[in-house]
């Protein structure tokens, strides 16, 4: 079987937000920008990566989701609860500071984990988790 990552999906509750972190701060490239029904999904990406695309798409995708489900998703984005993406780098310590240095929100220093990567982790604008590592060296 020959099977790749194509896409994968963050829940943004503000995409004039979001855009600026994603592609100013990160370097992730927009690469498309669309409307439909009352929403809007945002495709980003690393420019290294031009096959793995991340789209930003409200927490609730669906029109007909019910205002209490919508309600409830924004509830979870809010509070940080709902899940965010793993990067890898060449320098997590100059990543880190870059990512701190443009005001993100910090959840873990630069360390170094038992299972072999040293990484640290922000939150975006609207909350998510973004964790960024590399190998440990040695």
């Amino acid at each position: 079987m020959d099977i790749s990552l194509s896409q994968c999906f963050i829940a943004v509750d503000d995409h004039e937000t979001a855009i600026p972190f994603y592609r100013d701060v990160l370097g992730l490239e927009v690469r498309n920008d669309i409307a439909y029904e009352g929403m809007r999904w945002v495709t980003i990406g690393s420019p290294s990566q031009p096959d793995v695309n991340i789209v930003l798409e409200p927490p609730i995708a669906d029109p007909n989701a019910t205002q209490a489900d919508k309600d409830a998703a924004a509830q979870l984005l809010a509070k940080g609860l709902l899940r965010g993406v793993n990067f890898t780098t060449s320098d997590v310590d100059a990543t880190f500071e870059a990512i701190r240095a443009a005001g993100a929100d910090v959840l873990q220093e630069p360390m170094d984990q038992f299972y072999g990567v040293r990484d640290c982790a922000f939150r975006d604008p609207a909350g998510n988790m973004l964790r960024f590592s590399q190998p440990s060296a040695g």
